[in-house]
């Protein structure tokens, strides 16, 4: 697969699945559907009056103690990260997922059986592009009762590593890597879940795994059993009998790879993940990571992702204080004909032939905070303006090959206003763009400034670019 194709995608034909639900033991079929551009993941319970429809959305998580369940207006559906995972592992991006039942069927414990089936159906190009959330900055997860660390970091493609450690003599610690999604099919999908034997004894006594038998999950045995135990299991699970391998693993299943158990757990957060709501670009490292850690940490993704849609919708450039600037001071004051303290850019963070980015960090040693209310200081709106109208100027005098010998000069600011104060501590992020071409030494400019999230100053602004006679 080829995890840069532009376009979203879905499935050529509708393929189905038949099996037994994990908790319910009841048979359950599950058809994923194609479903047209920007229509995501969506359930739909056919079982029930009216067909209803469960989105695949993080906050309608309801459960996540024994798999994640979403829940929406009553009707829910269980056990949806395999299948997630599935969809995502192969870049499918639209599916309707219709489901005779409450849960989704185990199958093997895995995902390969729903990765197998999707390849074999294939997938086809949509008209609209696949839009990414690329992840802007550290986004950190911690849980320390349980012990859990969850970190997404920027990286330009989607990538995962996930520890586990149980402190169990059996499993140890150990580590998986899913480094490119490509990899997915042949090193994640066929890992199955996994339990420890008083997880299991817990469950049978409960009757909370009726679909359950050996051949869907890696029993780990994390004290002594005696045969009496055995020969108990081999009962409830139909088997002539079974015992325990010098590993400390059931001999239910053979391992398929050393560090399955690792593995499905990245399986799983990949899944359970899809919950955000968009494909990602991005470094993600867990530590010892569950249902319920991943499902809110794909509800701090899903926030990170309202916050840059809010802030690509009111034009708020981004500001990360660690990448190298356009241009530095030492660069601007080749520039600008300014110096200090009238030098009213730091920085140029972005530029390109319409658009630039400049940055003011306010600090309380500048000269006009001693003048003007010294006792509450305020960066003075007409200085916003100016430091503003500066980084437009560098703008334009990028049109020019000696920039060193031209001025940019007002000739006229229309609509400016002024919607927060500016204080010692803030830092004014400038973003100024062309609404005109330039024509004759004349520019038209729309200014605005933020500090933060608030957005504090804006103007249109009229320049003209003249050479300064030496």
């Amino acid at each position: 697969m080829n995890n840069l194709n532009p376009k979203q995608t879905t499935l050529n034909n509708e393929v189905s699945f038949t099996g037994v639900g994990l908790h319910t033991g009841a048979s359950v079929t599950v058809t994923l559907k194609p479903a047209p551009d920007n229509h995501g993941y969506k359930f739909q319970r056919t079982d029930l009056p009216d067909e209803p429809i469960i989105e695949a959305d993080c906050d309608l998580v309801t459960d996540t103690s024994r798999g994640t369940t979403l829940e929406k207006k009553g009707a829910s559906v269980s056990t949806v990260e395999h299948v997630l995972a599935a969809l995502v592992g192969m870049e499918c991006d639209n599916a309707m997922i219709c489901v005779d039942g409450p849960e989704m069927p185990i199958m093997d414990g895995s995902s390969i059986v729903f990765v197998e089936g999707i390849k074999k159906t294939g997938l086809k190009d949509l008209e609209s592009e696949r839009e990414y959330f690329e992840i802007p900055y550290n986004i950190h997860f911690t849980d320390p009762e349980n012990q859990v660390e969850i970190i997404a970091m920027p990286v330009n493609e989607y990538r995962l590593t996930v520890m586990v450690d149980y402190n169990s003599p059996v499993l140890g610690t150990q580590h998986a890597s899913l480094t490119h999604l490509s990899d997915f099919h042949s090193e994640i999908a066929s890992c199955r879940t996994f339990c420890f034997l008083h997880e299991l004894e817990y469950l049978l006594a409960n009757n909370l795994i009726k679909g359950g038998d050996l051949n869907n999950a890696i029993v780990v045995v994390d004290r002594a059993v005696n045969q009496e135990e055995l020969d108990r299991l081999a009962v409830i699970f139909k088997k002539d009998s079974v015992e325990v391998k010098k590993e400390g693993i059931l001999n239910n299943l053979d391992l398929r790879f050393q560090n399955e158990p690792a593995r499905h757990k990245l399986l799983d957060m990949v899944g359970d993940l899809a919950l955000a709501g968009m494909p990602i670009k991005g470094q993600i490292m867990a530590a010892r990571p569950g249902h319920a850690s991943n499902v809110a940490f794909a509800k701090k993704i899903k926030q990170a992702i309202k916050k840059e849609q809010r802030r690509k919708l009111d034009g708020r450039p981004y500001y990360d204080q660690n990448e190298k600037p356009v241009f530095a001071t030492k660069d601007i004051i080749k520039i600008l004909p300014h110096a200090h303290p009238f030098l009213l850019v730091d920085k140029i963070i972005a530029m390109d032939k319409t658009s630039i980015v400049g940055v003011k960090n306010i600090t309380y040693d500048q000269p006009f905070f001693n003048g003007h209310f010294p006792g509450d200081p305020i960066m003075p709106g007409v200085l916003q303006l100016e430091a503003m109208a500066q980084a437009g100027g560098i703008l334009v005098l990028g049109t020019v090959e000696d920039p060193e010998n031209y001025g940019t000069y007002f000739l006229k600011i229309d609509n400016a206003k002024f919607k927060d104060k500016v204080v010692p501590g803030d830092t004014l992020v400038m973003k100024l763009e062309l609404t005109e071409p330039i024509r004759r030494g004349i520019c038209v400019m729309k200014g605005r400034a933020w500090v933060g999230d608030k957005l504090v100053c804006e103007s249109e602004m009229m320049a003209q670019i003249v050479k300064i006679n030496n």
